[in-house]
Parts: structure tokens; sequence; C-alpha cells
């Protein structure tokens, strides 16, 4: 009996000592936060362009955090919505409280990212906790209206220009006006004196 009893012992603690090594593992596989020494600050924006949770977070480039949280809310004094991501920063990071923040890609269509670019004359340095207003990225829905908006005009140029519309498009399609700086310029050849002795 007492055999047993220390058998299921054994096979207790080895099966505890086994769940520990995997909670450890997958943990540092996860890049969890709550284990790793750091503190966190809340990035506020209008529009945050799809970032998510687990996102990275630069400073100066440099890869110091993560995303690890993000909420809506709105805001009475501007009566409108906002974005509020929560991000964590490692340990002996340092950054000013006049920071600049924004949403970066990284490729034309890859993974999103919280960018920090230092300081100038920071009077101190973010603690946890520390709220820091972001600018607001860009939306590839506004850079393809503004796309479509140029392609819109190009478009009106050319047409006008087809039609014979203003100085150059009647020099490409009136083959009068063509002709008289054709003859223009082949007397020019000739007589090139003519651009020497001007009237007065």
């Amino acid at each position: 009996m007492d055999n047993i009893r220390v058998f299921e012992l054994k096979v207790g603690i080895f099966i505890m000592i086994g769940i520990a090594v995997l909670f450890i593992i997958v943990f540092s596989i996860g890049d969890i936060n709550f284990i790793k020494k750091g503190y966190h600050i809340k990035v506020d924006f209008g529009f945050v362009d799809g970032i998510g949770p687990s996102a990275p977070v630069r400073l100066a480039g440099v890869g110091v955090g993560q995303i690890d949280g993000l909420r809506v809310y709105y805001d009475e004094k501007e009566k409108r919505t906002r974005a509020e991501l929560n991000a964590w920063i490692k340990e002996g990071v340092k950054i000013e409280d006049d920071a600049a923040a924004t949403i970066n890609t990284l490729g034309f269509m890859g993974e999103k990212y919280l960018e920090i670019f230092p300081g100038a004359c920071g009077k101190r340095f973010l603690k946890d906790g520390d709220l820091l207003m972001g600018r607001d990225p860009t939306s590839l829905t506004k850079v393809y209206e503004n796309l479509a908006g140029l392609t819109d005009s190009v478009t009106v140029i050319v047409n006008r220009l087809k039609n014979g519309e203003g100085t150059v498009g009647k020099l490409l399609t009136d083959d009068k006006v063509y002709k008289n700086l054709e003859e223009f310029t082949e007397d020019i050849k000739r007589n090139p004196w003519k651009l020497l002795n001007r009237p007065r």
C-alpha cells in the first residue's frame, strides 16, 4: 500500500514538473509580457488602420515592445469616437514625453506596427500608465480616392488635348498650326540672320 502511494506521489510530482516546464515554454514562445519586466503606456488615435493586439512597437526603428490591448471610446470633448492602444514597453527603454507616435506598415501590404519617434527636448520620460497622443496614419482608402481624382484630372486633360483645346491641343490636332510652325522653322534654318537682326 505504501509503495502504491509513493509511486502515485512520484507520478504526481513528475506531472507537475512537466506542466510547469510546458507552461514556461509556451509563455516564452508567446512572448507573454507579464513574465517580463517593463511598463505600459497608452497611445491615443482617431484612426488605427486595423492594427491589433501583439503588433510590434518600435522606437527609432528598433523593436521595444508590443501592443497588448486596445479599446474604442467616445471623446466627450471632441464629440467623436477615438481608439486607445495599450503598449507594453521593455524595461530600460526611455521614451520622452514629447515623442511622436504613428502607425506604420512593413512594406506596402505588410504587418502593421506602432512607430514611436524619439522626442527632441522632452522634460521627462513616460512612466507606467502615461498617455501619448498619436498621429493618425493615412488611410489606404484616402490614397485610392486621391489617385482616382488624379486619374480623372489626367483624363480630362487628355480629352481636351484630343479636342484641340488650348495651345498645345491646337498644335497636336490643327494641321495648319503645325504647318506654320514647320515653315517658320525651315525659314530660320535658311535665314538664321533674322534671329539676330530683330526690328527695334
